[in-house]
């Protein structure tokens, strides 16, 4: 459906392999800012994806369907809202929602079916597997397709990571995702991830990239070498921390590198410019809050809450950051950065051993 009539790297669609792209805008921008995309705006955005032919789109609540609260913000419309302004603006994307167990529940899942979407995301931390088995089962006895999410992939070597991934496989998911959460890994890493899911398990493989150590697209490039055929990106990379894997900039590195996305890049390029970037707070970029952050392995949502912590007490980012990662927190663990705040302001800092990842 491209409008470029003749591919960049001379080779015709139909003789290339194929990658389906997933766009999280809708969701993962959403911590950009601050959950307070309007229905209008989700609109908008969803039908300009759709034109360009992003077969599943993610929206709602940054943290997931259910997080919409003081602790992690209040979005600024409910979910089933921000889903129905979704599914009213295309013509052919499926919208999804992230359900993260112990934030979502069932009940807030079935009020999003009945909103209209017809794929869910069921996210765990790359070690708990096992979490996952109810929303999984449950949302396929109601006819959805279940994508699901490692979070913090990089905390696993590959093999145990792939041993986590076959239980998913077994509770019946269609798409298992190696989730670069704190954007801590380098293409040879997300690679080798992907290369033992494959050997592991028969349910396709999915890759969601954050953009800290400035490798989000080579990341998704060499997960899909390796096998994976599903890939995340948000536009202009709206994400947390440093943003994901750049919508627009996959689908052109894809189609450089020969690869077949389905999706025409001239519109994605237009809602990028002309629709998102207008509605960003300001710009993605890889500071050294985000940096730090994937250097040292955190968690990408503990991006704002380490500035606000370092400000009331006086300190670095720098310093909470490598603490929490040598601490090897994980997202859910957000009351550890005022924890580690304080303790930091009491006493001389010295910087921590980092494990490689």
């Amino acid at each position: 459906m491209s409008t470029v009539t003749t591919p960049s790297n001379g080779v015709a669609p139909s003789a290339r392999p194929r990658v389906t792209l997933v766009d999280t805008t809708l969701r993962d921008g959403m911590s950009s800012v601050k959950h307070q995309f309007t229905t209008e705006n989700v609109a908008a955005i969803a039908a300009g994806l759709d034109r360009a032919g992003i077969p599943t789109i993610e929206v709602a609540h940054g943290i997931g369907i259910g997080a919409s609260s003081i602790q992690y913000g209040f979005a600024a419309a409910t979910d089933p809202e921000y889903v129905r302004a979704a599914v009213d603006a295309v013509d052919n994307a499926d919208i999804a929602v992230l359900y993260v167990p112990g934030i979502a529940t069932l009940t807030e899942l079935g009020k999003a079916i009945d909103a209209g979407i017809r794929t869910v995301r069921v996210a765990v931390h790359c070690t708990e597997a096992d979490c996952a088995q109810q929303p999984v089962e449950w949302a396929k006895e109601q006819g959805l397709t279940v994508m699901t999410f490692l979070m913090m992939s990089h905390k696993l070597e590959p093999e145990p990571l792939a041993e986590q991934a076959a239980k998913l496989d077994s509770y019946g998911a269609d798409v298992i995702y190696v989730v670069d959460s704190a954007g801590a890994m380098v293409p040879a890493q997300a690679g080798a991830r992907v290369a033992a899911l494959r050997s592991a398990i028969g349910a396709d493989i999915g890759f969601h990239a954050h953009n800290n150590l400035g490798v989000g697209v080579a990341n998704a490039l060499s997960a899909a070498e390796q096998g994976a055929t599903f890939i995340d990106g948000s536009l202009r990379g709206l994400g947390a921390s440093a943003g994901n894997a750049q919508t627009e900039v996959l689908a052109a590195a894809f189609e450089r590198a020969g690869w077949d996305t389905g999706t025409d890049l001239f519109p994605l390029i237009d809602t990028a410019e002309h629709v998102v970037a207008p509605l960003m707070t300001e710009p993605q970029i890889v500071d050294e809050t985000a940096l730090v952050l994937g250097y040292a392995g955190v968690y990408s949502t503990f991006f704002h809450p380490t500035k606000r912590a370092a400000k009331k007490f006086g300190i670095s980012t720098r310093e909470i950051l490598l603490e929490l990662g040598r601490r090897g927190v994980i997202g859910g663990q957000e009351d550890m950065i005022i924890d580690v705040a304080s303790e930091l302001a009491g006493r001389t800092y010295e910087t921590p051993a980092i494990a490689a990842v």
